[in-house]
């Protein structure tokens, strides 16, 4: 017992390390909805609210975790692989396009559940629940609106389930957010002279939102899930410096430090399970997301002379739906499932660092139960990033273009075990 705790422990603290690489393609918004989970990313994450038969529901809608009869630990991964690529049309000051601007990124994940009582479980969660990011390259067409952005979640979750009756149960938990965010941008100088340089390196900070969920089995067969997750409020301190721009050092008398305010927004979440046969379940979701709480971004540069200054992305509330299934067959659990996010920012709007559009995801998974113990499960998912469409003018240089290819694949898998 003894080793088996010790062994827990290393898993856990390699996942927590490994999490803060953090996405490298921003998505609808800021949330990654296909988690490390398989039959979450098999579904396109159309399951995540409905989800009564795994550990993830330990974050996904803590409500669920009444459905899991035993104590469950389920660790796994889920390796990201983007081709991101920006085609200009218009580039007045020059420069190449970058290349592919996504990297490719593993993440691991851990989900468990403990059994308390008939009624009560507890669940805990490490995962990436935000993020995404864009190397373009100090020679990138776009370099006066950026040419690295990166911005990184790491979510721990502690979460509480309440059966109240044979049909109707609650949830709620508290995920504690490690948010990291790299920034560089290039100065455009006049004349012949090389371009300087911002870099924010690093900036950092921990904070909190708290999430509730239910489910309700209206019938044998059909059952309702809700989620709600509340906004969470990040204020990122770190390092600031500026090379090879002595006029802008003048102006702000030599930075070295940050702080960027703005707050990962609430969302409303509903799904539907529907209960075709044994083996066949249907499942549907819908939500809405705040991100027009987002839009507002506020820098204070802390140096001899401070700088203080708010900035307007016009971002706008954004929706999701989506449709799947869950089939088993003899000892084989196979899920799919397809889902559309909505861009959080028209055309016009959008920019280098977060170029966010919508989205459309198609998911699949299959999985075996080895023994009554123990299972394994793979998944795969394409989503497709959106067109992308930029038309900027920063520092005096117009760029526009769009990203004519922009998807990335997901491949995850991860092993469950019941005690």
């Amino acid at each position: 017992m003894k080793q088996r705790k010790v062994t827990l422990l290393v898993s856990v603290l390699f996942i927590t390390v490994s999490l803060l690489c953090g996405g490298r393609v921003f998505s609808a918004g800021l949330y990654l909805s296909q988690l490390n989970s398989p039959v979450s990313l098999g579904t396109a994450g159309v399951n995540n609210v409905v989800n009564n038969i795994a550990a993830d529901a330990a974050y996904t809608n803590p409500a669920g975790m009444t459905g899991v009869e035993r104590d469950t630990i389920m660790p796994g991964f889920q390796l990201i692989i983007p081709e991101v690529k920006f085609d200009a049309s218009v580039a007045t000051a020059g420069g190449d396009d970058g290349g592919n601007v996504g990297e490719a990124a593993l993440i691991p994940g851990f989900n468990a559940v403990k059994v308390l009582s008939d009624k009560w479980r507890l669940g805990f969660a490490i995962t990436a629940p935000l993020g995404g990011g864009v190397d373009y390259g100090d020679n990138f067409v776009g370099r006066y609106g950026a040419t690295r952005a990166i911005l990184s979640g790491l979510g721990i979750s502690p979460s509480l389930g309440y059966k109240i009756n044979d049909r109707v149960s609650v949830g709620v938990g508290v995920t504690a957010i490690y948010t990291n965010m790299d920034l560089d941008i290039a100065i455009n100088r006049p004349g012949s002279l090389p371009d300087g340089k911002v870099s924010i390196d690093k900036i950092d900070d921990w904070s909190a939102q708290g999430f509730a969920g239910l489910t309700w089995q209206v019938t044998d067969k059909a059952m309702l899930g809700f989620i709600y997750r509340t906004k969470s409020e990040i204020e990122l301190e770190g390092d600031l410096a500026i090379k090879d721009a002595p006029l802008l050092n003048r102006i702000t008398g030599d930075p070295d430090t940050v702080e960027v305010d703005f707050d990962v927004v609430q969302l409303f979440g509903v799904g539907l399970a529907y209960d075709v046969s044994d083996d066949l379940r249907i499942i549907a979701d819908f939500d809405y997301e705040d991100w027009s709480e987002f839009s507002d971004n506020y820098i204070s540069i802390n140096a001899r002379n401070e700088m203080n200054t708010a900035i307007d992305r016009n971002w706008k509330d954004t929706w999701h739906a989506g449709i799947g299934a869950l089939y088993r067959v003899d000892s084989s659990l196979m899920s799919a499932g397809v889902a559309y996010d909505s861009s959080p920012v028209d055309d016009e709007d959008r920019t280098f660092d977060l170029p966010a559009d919508e989205q459309l995801k198609f998911g699949a998974s299959y999985g075996r139960f080895v023994s009554d113990n123990f299972s394994w499960f793979l998944g795969l998912s394409y989503v497709w990033l959106g067109d992308g469409k930029i038309d900027q003018t920063n520092q005096g240089v117009r760029v526009k273009g769009e990203f004519d290819s922009n998807y990335f694949v997901s491949i995850g898998g991860n092993m469950r075990y019941l005690f």
